[in-house]
């Protein structure tokens, strides 16, 4: 079967086996084993076995890999890869290469679509914000962000394993290849990943806007203005300008560090602005640690050399808006920063099972 964009969906015995763009890059190859799973392959190597295994954490679940024979990476909660009716857990999600998550998420979608599932839920302990957004690239939800992250600390804690009441219907897109990255289409082109930076209609700083003809541009914005304009994707998803390099930064700031008192302001900015579960943490995290302006190339903040650094157009743009602006400007910055460092720690693999594992 073709899709409108040229993907295939191979089959074999009524069985998908592949799921390959019309570039001949290949999405997902799975092997079957009659109506069990024997193997699935990703993008990057990543490989997860279809045999069931024991895992302290999940209970059944699929070893997840990077190579043939490798040590395993991490697991994931057992599925009926037949007719997947719920959202796997991954035990340490933060050790699967970037993009990986997202590819096995897409390949599930398809499964769950081509079996007639009409929702599945999440039922592991890591309802996190990562989740949610690589979630809404492959099902349809009217839940919210707010509420699937609100119980995320005690459900990390307690390894809770009961599903959350938010339906998540099978609406995967296209992926589509091309020299350094891939772009997701659904309704027109809603994700591209360039030289691994993701752009989506948005995102800060990393946007998607339209562009003439369907298509879109790829370019980062800073100070709610565009900064570099990295690649225009046509509405097939094709890459049809660039990707070009982002000019570096000049600042007579750059490599000035905050003072400590702004660090604790902005600390309790933060706080505000993610994810209220994760307020205290993102606060701590903040204060604990030196603020410095860089340049941060495609991200408005990172951590570098362990001191977080915050990219020094932001001052010049903003700065002369007033620094109340700025403040406010500094914490929208360093809130996803915050929010992926504290997210990173709870969902580290516990060492010990739950009770009844």
């Amino acid at each position: 079967m073709t899709s409108p964009h040229g993907t295939r969906y191979e089959e074999q015995a009524g069985r998908l086996t592949a799921i390959i763009d019309r570039t001949g890059f290949a999405w997902a190859l799975l092997a079957w084993d009659g109506d069990r799973l024997a193997e699935l392959r990703l993008p990057g190597g990543v490989i997860v076995d279809g045999a069931i295994a024991r895992d302290p954490l999940l209970g059944d679940a699929h070893v997840i890999r990077d190579a043939p024979g490798a040590a395993p990476l991490t697991a994931m909660s057992a599925l009926d890869w037949a007719r997947p009716a719920e959202i796997p857990t991954v035990a340490a999600p933060g050790r699967l290469p970037p993009g990986a998550g997202g590819a096995l998420l897409h390949a599930i979608a398809v499964l769950a679509a081509r079996a007639g599932v009409p929702a599945l839920r999440y039922a592991g302990p890591y309802p996190t914000p990562a989740l949610w957004r690589a979630l809404a690239r492959s099902f349809r939800t009217a839940g919210t962000e707010a509420a699937f992250t609100a119980d995320l600390i005690p459900r990390a804690a307690q390894l809770a394993r009961e599903p959350i009441a938010i339906d998540f219907a099978p609406a995967p897109g296209e992926r589509v290849a091309f020299p350094g990255g891939h772009a997701e289409l659904r309704d027109g082109v809603e994700r591209a990943v360039v030289d691994g930076t993701a752009y989506e209609r948005g995102g800060s700083p990393a946007r998607l806007v339209p562009a003439d003809g369907g298509g879109a541009r790829a370019e980062l914005w800073l100070g709610d203005a565009p900064y570099a304009h990295v690649a225009t994707l046509g509405p097939d998803g094709s890459l049809v300008e660039g990707p070009r390099a982002i000019p570096p930064c000049e600042s007579r700031v750059l490599g000035a560090e905050f003072p400590p008192p702004l660090v604790l302001a902005l600390a309790e900015l933060v706080a505000q602005a993610v994810p209220a579960p994760l307020a205290a943490d993102a606060r701590a995290w903040i204060a604990a640690r030196p603020v410095r302006w860089a340049d941060t190339g495609a991200r408005v903040a990172a951590v570098q050399d362990g001191e977080l650094c915050v990219h020094a157009a932001l001052w010049e743009r903003i700065a002369p808006l007033g620094l109340g602006r700025l403040a406010l400007a500094l914490a929208e910055a360093l809130a996803p920063t915050a929010t992926a460092a504290v997210v990173a720690a709870v969902t580290a693999a516990p060492p010990a099972a739950p009770p009844g594992h």
